[in-house]
């Protein structure tokens, strides 16, 4: 049996005061993708979209379209990312509000909470000016925040585990109080019926034996950049300096990242839940102090893909597929013009031809 692939799925293709106040009226991250310029030979850039489009998710039927292009793809649900910092503040939660309360598309969703500030080199300036602090205000917040997406967890469509609502914590390590608010989280839940909450903590190799102590019921690694870490000091500073004095982003090729994106010794253990990983380039946001892994092509897709799906461990048997749709970071499955719908068929061919 194939493993459940889950996708990380970005709610940031539509407008919000916040945005319109930092960036200027009508910011989204298409905002981002169709402002973007080659830096080099070769760059794939600007990407642009084909069957759905320059996008608005406050449309259900872009949402419905999305689902159908998925399920057909053998993708068995979305990882909606959720903002929530501190004192009922959210960002970014309407498309996942209106899933939930209209029933559709039918779906299987789950949440994985963002928590961090959000600050302005990410999202395009050169500064590191923090724009929205994420902030930890002890149980009584955290109450709040569970009673928030308590009726998504009720909801049938939600991705359960040993019959829990998985809920993924983006930086484990973001705060002391991680610990506090998953004890919490794990306690209302008992209280409001539920089997208890299936954590999983989001690490890289520089984190995850540090994570594995924290009480997650589970792993997710992230190895976007493990590749760089394999170089040498002389290595990195020269060619840092290099990228300074002509300008150019951090260019490696994603079969050579890709050699590192799944560790044999760790992601094949129990309750470790390995990533596919579908490309990256950041210079949409960052420009030249981005990072680009150039020539990613539906054949390394697979490669890496395959590896991924016949290694993962049975126990919870889920992959995550980062991600359905971060354009802006050159992180998407979704058909665009270069490409089509050839990373779809990847993985309906692993996922679903294969397997019968």
């Amino acid at each position: 049996m194939p493993p459940r692939v889950i996708a990380f799925y970005l709610p940031q293709f539509h407008p919000i005061p916040e945005n319109d106040e930092w960036w200027g009226a009508g910011f989204t991250e298409w905002t981002n993708v169709g402002k973007a310029k080659k830096l080099f030979h070769g760059h794939y850039q600007p990407r642009v979209p084909a069957d759905l489009g320059y996008y608005d998710l406050r449309l259900p039927e872009t949402r419905e379209a999305q689902a159908k292009m998925a399920t057909e793809a053998g993708i068995e649900g979305f990882c909606y990312w959720h903002y929530w910092f501190g004192n009922g503040k959210r960002l970014l939660e309407r498309p996942f509000n209106e899933v939930l309360e209209s029933g559709k598309p039918d779906f299987p969703f789950c949440l994985a909470w963002a928590n961090e500030s959000w600050k302005g080199f990410d999202h395009g300036l050169i500064n590191r000016k923090v724009l929205i602090e994420q902030l930890y205000l002890g149980v009584d917040d955290y109450s709040k925040h569970f009673y928030e997406v308590l009726p998504a967890f009720k909801d049938k469509r939600y991705i359960t585990v040993e019959g829990k609502p998985l809920f993924m914590i983006y930086k484990p390590l973001g705060s002391i109080e991680v610990p506090v608010f998953i004890k919490t989280w794990r306690k209302l839940a008992r209280e409001n019926n539920l089997e208890g909450i299936y954590f999983i903590g989001q690490a890289d190799s520089r984190t995850y034996e540090k994570i594995t102590q924290m009480g997650f019921d589970s792993i997710n690694t992230i190895r976007t950049s493990e590749f760089m870490l394999r170089k040498n000091i002389f290595q990195r500073v020269s060619y840092g300096v290099y990228r300074r004095i002509f300008r150019r982003p951090y260019i490696s090729s994603y079969k050579k990242a890709s050699e590192y994106f799944f560790d044999k010794q760790i992601d094949k253990r129990e309750n470790i839940i390995p990533t596919i990983f579908a490309g990256w380039d950041h210079t949409p946001r960052s420009g030249w102090h981005g990072l680009v892994l150039k020539n990613f092509t539906p054949i390394l897709f697979k490669k890496h893909s395959r590896e991924v799906i016949y290694n993962c461990n049975k126990n919870p048997n889920i992959v995550f597929l980062k991600s359905w749709n971060e354009w802006a970071e050159g992180n998407y499955i979704e058909p665009d013009l270069k490409w089509g719908n050839c990373f779809l068929n990847v993985l309906k061919q692993l996922l679903i031809i294969e397997d019968t």
